[in-house]
């Protein structure tokens, strides 16, 4: 939780830009991205707004400085590991880093460009490609499919799945609307059967799911990642190239 360094502590300890990005990142962690804001920071280190911005010109200077500090404490490349599966461990290194860090991918979305960290970060999945003999051109395109993925985050196609019936209300308790929501999930079924019949076959877990409320569990992430993975592995293998 925010706030677990005694006051009195928080004074004494001299303020500098890596403290301060360190607080901004525990106390999103604790409060959520929405409740961060430079007074509340200054109140957490126990300081007066002004003190911050001699280390952060402003809120977004924070947050890129959040992003940096997330992922700059992404594991490094382990030398002598073969290209495949030093490239898995990375990216699942940074979705791991995504789930402690639950509002991490909102505000990675939010940049209108990179931060040194992740261009460092990008610049070390390309090279290990680079140095397992994958051509540029395959480096480029493998780069490009994997996309937001490379980060550890997915775009699913919604949010979440659709909600037929209306929620509860204190007019209304959920046990009285479940007829409601039996009905409405039959008519569902017979117009869009696949949906249904897929939406029923499957489960989630939502601790897992990074940057927001779809389908993107751990399981479905790697099932995605090796089938990319192996099929960059079976392109380098074919000397593949994308010029006619």
């Amino acid at each position: 939780m925010p706030g677990d360094v005694p006051a009195e502590e928080s004074r004494r300890t001299p303020l500098s830009r890596d403290r301060v990005l360190r607080a901004a990142v525990a106390f999103a962690d604790g409060a959520g991205i929405e409740a961060l804001s430079m007074r509340r920071l200054a109140q957490e280190l126990g300081v007066v707004p002004m003190a911050l911005y001699k280390h952060v010109a402003n809120k977004e200077e924070l947050l890129d400085g959040m992003v940096e500090t997330v992922v700059a404490s992404l594991d490094p490349h382990a030398p002598g590991a073969d290209w495949k599966s030093a490239v898995r461990r990375r990216i699942l290194g940074a979705r791991d880093a995504l789930l402690r860090h639950t509002w991490a991918a909102q505000v990675i979305r939010s940049r209108t460009a990179p931060t040194p960290a992740v261009l460092a970060y990008l610049d070390s999945v390309i090279g290990t490609f680079r140095a397992g003999g994958l051509s540029l051109d395959l480096t480029h395109h493998a780069m490009h499919a994997l996309g937001s993925r490379v980060l550890g985050l997915t775009e699913e196609l919604f949010d979440a799945p659709p909600s037929p019936a209306p929620r509860a209300t204190a007019s209304a308790p959920a046990a009285a609307q479940a007829p409601a929501q039996t009905a409405a999930r039959e008519a569902m079924a017979l117009r869009y059967p696949h949906v249904a019949e897929l939406a029923g076959a499957v489960a989630h877990d939502p601790s897992s799911v990074v940057g927001g409320r779809g389908c993107d569990d751990r399981f479905e992430f790697e099932f995605a990642l090796d089938l990319l993975l192996d099929g960059f592995e079976r392109l380098h293998g074919q000397g593949w190239t994308s010029s006619p």
